[in-house]
């Protein structure tokens, strides 16, 4: 099997498909680490009219589906997180819905999730107060706990907006987490990912940060299972970690590092909450189920190439990876098109999705090369006039 796909100097290169998938030969095992996938949103491409200007009709068959897929392969979802597209084509009315319907569907099929508590239904061209930050997570922590779900309490940039240093931070989680039911994971999103974030905790400066959401999380110790840090840089992650009281996590939502965090060294590991396994759900459960077998060097094995298809789905700039995780979604058979909510999958061009085949195929990725072969030979025709 091959393929002729184009390169960034406008040449096309023939790539012949290694074609062997990977994925898990029997049954789920439990894993030693706890690990959520955070899961992206079907739309209906024939319902979303106007993309850019109004919000998407999700495709809840689909939706639902997919998360499926993922509790069939031991994961835990994330739900109506980044990679759900909030703020960046997801609003909060359909976030809430999604909230309801995917709590209740994993009740219905023995799945485990946790979900996304934001800011987003704020207007985001105003300046809002410290009390109408703490009012709208509040709307949403109600909402998910209404409906017995755990809460992540997503970074805002609302209250990055408005807060005047660690002290406003401080006081305002501590109260939200005072008043949560059950412990809740807090999130720590860089800059990369959303650039309106920087100087969350109140400070650009990344160890004056660390040591106030330290001092939180040791303050309200009994409020939070764990913590979601997606800086991209290990430093700040391990130099958290070892600071986490007992039973508080560290997962790590570093798409860059995430092979090498999770499987740790003599100074302990962390969980996962991770964008990238949504896309790579099969190879990782597979690597997974290594490393709770004790073989660290073949969960290394399996996972350590899919790090090269994650760095390049979450290049700079890192907020459109959400693209790259949907055209895999397609490629695998998980959805009959590539259609994003905001038309995403307009951020970015032909040469990068057809490096993210590639390195797809590499790793194990492509679930069904022929499906994928001939669905990517169908995007190049479409996108760069290539001929099947």
């Amino acid at each position: 099997m091959q393929i002729r796909l184009p390169q960034i100097d406008g040449a096309f290169r023939v790539a012949r498909l290694k074609a062997t998938p990977l994925r898990p030969l029997h049954a789920p095992a439990a894993f030693n680490r706890d690990v959520y996938a955070a899961a992206h949103v079907v739309i209906d491409p024939l319902r979303s009219v106007d993309p850019w200007s109004a919000p998407p009709v999700v495709d809840w068959d689909a939706t639902l589906a997919f998360r499926s897929h993922l509790y069939a392969l031991g994961f835990k979802v994330a739900e109506a997180m980044d990679t759900a597209q909030r703020g960046m084509g997801v609003d909060w009315p359909i976030a809430r819905e999604l909230i309801v319907r995917s709590v209740r569907h994993a009740r219905a099929c023995g799945g485990d999730l946790a979900c996304g508590v934001g800011t987003d239904q704020l207007a985001t061209d105003a300046g809002a107060t410290l009390a109408q930050v703490e009012a709208a997570y509040r709307e949403q922590l109600e909402v998910v706990e209404a409906e017995g779900g755990r809460a992540i309490l997503m970074a805002s940039r609302a209250l990055c907006r408005a807060a005047r240093g660690p002290d406003d931070y401080l006081a305002l989680y501590g109260r939200l987490l005072e008043s949560a039911s059950r412990p809740v994971i807090l999130h720590w999103l860089g800059e990369m990912f959303d650039p309106a974030l920087l100087g969350y905790w109140g400070s650009a400066d990344r160890a004056t940060a660390l040591a106030t959401v330290a001092t939180l999380i040791r303050s309200h110790v009994d409020k939070v299972a764990g913590i979601k840090v997606s800086l991209l840089d290990t430093r700040w992650e391990l130099a958290l970690r070892a600071q986490l009281p007992a039973g508080v996590r560290m997962y790590t939502g570093d798409d860059f590092n995430y092979a090498e965090l999770m499987a740790g060294d003599e100074h302990g590991h962390s969980h996962g909450l991770l964008g990238i396994f949504d896309p790579i759900a099969p190879v990782a459960a597979l690597a997974l189920q290594e490393l709770a077998a004790g073989s660290v060097g073949r969960f290394r094995e399996v996972l350590d190439p899919t790090v090269a298809l994650s760095r390049e789905i979450f290049r700079a700039p890192t907020p459109f990876y959400k693209a790259g995780v949907v055209f895999l979604a397609w490629l695998n058979g998980h959805q009959d098109h590539f259609a994003m909510a905001g038309g995403m999958q307009s951020a970015r061009g032909v040469v990068h999705y057809a490096r993210v085949f590639e390195l797809a195929d590499a790793c194990g990725v492509l679930a069904d090369p022929e499906l994928a072969l001939h669905r990517m030979q169908a995007y190049l025709k479409v996108s760069c006039g290539e001929p099947a």
